[in-house]
């Protein structure tokens, strides 16, 4: 640990230093013995760390949206390559140059926090064993050895034996049940955290080996947690449980406010959009502006959910414009159907006739009737040969004979003109 504890000694001063202004301050107000005073000081340094890595959370999440992106190529790389890994790997790293992406961005907060992490590590171990480290001078030492947390020592572990625990003032049962529950929320509060992300922030049209690795990770990582977390001391633990509560609060508000597309997450997001946009008429703020001229932009590549807002947006009388801006539709409204093709919402109604007084019906049914009596007469008079005349009979031979089958017209039984037979082949 010694060789670590150099390699980040540059920032051992540093972070001495925080931790020493925090505890100046705190210790105005509870005492600068307490637990309280040097415990805050810890948190202190945590959040102060990660609003300095805010940017590189950013860029985690746009990095880790864009590899949920690629993962449908870089499938079909892998099954195209699969025997020739030397291929693969320059076809993966082609495509990471085209789409601009780095696969080691989404660790980026991760990496950044280390030194912060192993060189607190290394000032905690100093007072465990009453060495001055960084800007900590004996009276800070003697002050910080004083420290207890819930009974537990700030450079006490769970691992320690009993006559290191005395020394440091304090029990070996308090020091283990404290550490136990720290690391059990530390593991928990990573564990919430990976999960909320692989059930509510994951694009569910898409099956990608990434999505079982990240599963995966879920129950590795709180694992990793409690193997660890048995030899880091009460100060560490303070501040992991710290960075974990504190990355669970800021994935959650992710989630709401900037979900993944094609999400659970961003069906919820939009769900409760279309009913603010609805109840005020039209979109009030800028994000809400941005987020509609997105989904208005993608045209026929929109997914269900944006589909569906859109949707929900023309039955309610509005329209979504090109700029972002939502107001009342004047035009013929349209939906889109699931495969983007839009159809409309309100069809012409068919006209129903306007009702007619007795006496029109009366002489409507009269005219129908004559019609229909002229009808019958013109085909009764079609029906009659036109060399034919009355009273006069017909040549012997050009008559039909009996039982040949042939029948006239009139004898058929059937009404207006028949199509002649065709001849019959020899």
């Amino acid at each position: 640990m010694d060789t670590i504890a150099s390699l980040f000694s540059f920032i051992t001063t540093p972070v001495s230093w925080v931790i020493v202004q925090f505890h100046s301050v705190y210790g105005k107000i509870f005492g600068p013995n307490t637990g309280w005073a040097w415990g805050l000081s810890i948190v202190s340094l945590v959040i102060l760390i990660r609003i300095c890595l805010i940017p590189l959370f950013v860029k985690q999440i746009k990095s880790t949206r864009a590899m949920q992106t690629l993962q449908p190529e870089m499938k079909k790389i892998q099954e195209r390559y699969k025997n020739d890994k030397q291929r693969q790997s320059e076809e993966m790293m082609k495509l990471y140059k085209e789409t601009g992406t780095n696969p080691l961005s989404s660790c980026l907060p991760i990496l950044a926090q280390s030194p912060f992490f192993f060189a607190l590590y290394h000032v905690l171990n100093g007072i465990a064993t009453g060495k001055t480290i960084g800007v900590i001078d004996d009276q800070l030492l003697a002050s910080a050895r004083q420290a207890h947390i819930f009974g537990a020592p700030l450079a006490a572990k769970f691992m320690d034996s009993s006559s290191k625990v005395e020394a440091l003032g304090a029990s070996l049962t308090d020091v283990r049940v404290v550490t136990a529950v720290m690391i059990v929320l530390m593991c928990f509060s990573q564990f919430y955290t990976q999960r909320q992300l692989m059930t509510k922030n994951v694009d569910t049209t898409v099956k990608t080996p990434f999505m079982q690795q990240q599963k995966m990770l879920m129950y590795v990582f709180p694992v990793m947690f409690a193997v660890f977390g048995i030899n880091f001391p009460v100060g560490v633990l303070v501040y992991w449980l710290t960075t974990n509560v504190w990355t669970m609060g800021q994935q959650m508000y992710v989630i709401r406010n900037n979900p993944t597309p094609g999400s659970k997450a961003q069906a919820a997001f939009l769900e409760r959009l279309h009913k603010h946009v609805t109840t005020h008429g039209k979109t009030r703020s800028r994000r809400e502006k941005a987020v509609v001229k997105a989904i208005v932009a993608k045209g026929r590549d929109r997914n269900e959910y944006e589909r569906k807002f859109i949707n929900g947006l023309t039955k309610a009388g509005l329209a979504a414009q090109s700029d972002g801006v939502v107001g009342k539709s004047e035009s013929v409204a349209t939906v889109e159907a699931e495969d983007g093709t839009p159809t409309t919402t309100g069809a012409p109604k068919r006209q129903q006739p306007k009702r007619q007084s007795k006496s029109q019906r009366q002489s409507g049914g009269t005219a129908k009737a004559a019609g229909e009596a002229e009808l019958k007469t013109s085909l009764a008079k079609s029906d009659e040969p036109q060399d034919a005349k009355p009273g006069t009979a017909k040549p012997a031979g050009g008559g039909p004979k009996p039982g040949t089958g042939t029948r006239s017209k009139a004898q058929s039984g059937r009404k207006g003109p028949q199509r002649p037979k065709s001849p019959s082949k020899k």
